[in-house]
């Protein structure tokens, strides 16, 4: 089906006249947590963009102040989601044959910072901070980001970013290869406007034909790591050390582990 905003609830979709369709998140109440409803339409709104002639190039942005600040844990239970959607996310954003670039304001956590990094072009600002939070919470790094960040940065860094939860920000966004474009705060929509008008603009076909070869060795990559990563992920997320990070989220409060 097309990309059309009747099949969507928490993003908003904007197809504009140059063939370039901005699809933002849109709880910024919660930082653009991500619930069931949400992570639900991040695994379809790639295949619709693909099946609409009408879309050239997708952006995806964040509205309000955060781009996603990760899984929704407001809820002493977490967030209510599928593992099987999970897959679903990275395996259709790295089968999307049309460019997709990432417009990242303020906070990109967990499968925030996975889904802005596994697009084809990075925007972010010199405020952003990228960071894969799935350990805080007590749960294994299983929604691509085991995936992705060795790709971008090497694997010991990547093990230790995914190990730690520690954020990325700043200048070291872009020495580390994780965005590939850094701007002024103010700056970050536009950029990635620009970049995907002039790509809008070029020869899809040869665009399409550029990309995808690479997202395929990505996806071969994906298709050893992903089973495994989200398989590790679901035995940690019902563990003594993921409820007791729930329940110190909820209470506003230091998680103490076994």
């Amino acid at each position: 089906m097309p990309l059309d905003q009747d099949h969507y609830q928490a993003m908003l979709i904007d197809k504009r006249d140059d063939g370039v369709a901005v699809v933002t998140l849109n709880r910024p109440e919660r930082l653009n947590a991500v619930n069931g409803q949400m992570h639900h339409e991040m695994s379809t709104f790639t295949r619709d963009a693909q099946t609409d002639d009408d879309v050239k190039v997708v952006v995806l942005a964040g509205s309000g102040r955060a781009f996603c600040a990760g899984g929704d844990f407001s809820d002493a239970s977490g967030p209510a989601v599928s593992f099987e959607e999970g897959r679903q996310i990275v395996d259709h954003l790295l089968e999307l044959r049309k460019p997709i670039i990432s417009a990242v304001q303020g906070y990109a956590m967990g499968l925030g910072a996975n889904i802005a990094l596994l697009c084809d072009v990075v925007v972010a600002g010199h405020s952003s901070v990228f960071a894969d939070t799935h350990v805080n919470m007590g749960i294994g790094a299983g929604d691509g980001g085991q995936v992705i960040w060795p790709l971008l940065m090497g694997v010991n860094r990547a093990k230790w970013y995914l190990m730690t939860g520690e954020r990325v920000t700043g200048p070291m966004l872009y020495d580390m290869g994780l965005v590939n474009f850094l701007v002024d705060d103010d700056a970050i929509l536009d950029t990635a406007l620009e970049k995907a008008a002039q790509l809008a603009a070029g020869p899809q076909k040869a665009i399409s034909a550029s990309k995808v070869p690479i997202n395929n060795w990505i996806r071969q990559m994906s298709a050893q790591i992903l089973p495994l990563s989200l398989s590790l992920e679901g035995e940690t997320f019902h563990s003594s050390d993921a409820r007791e990070a729930q329940r110190a989220f909820v209470e506003k409060r230091p998680a103490k582990f076994d």
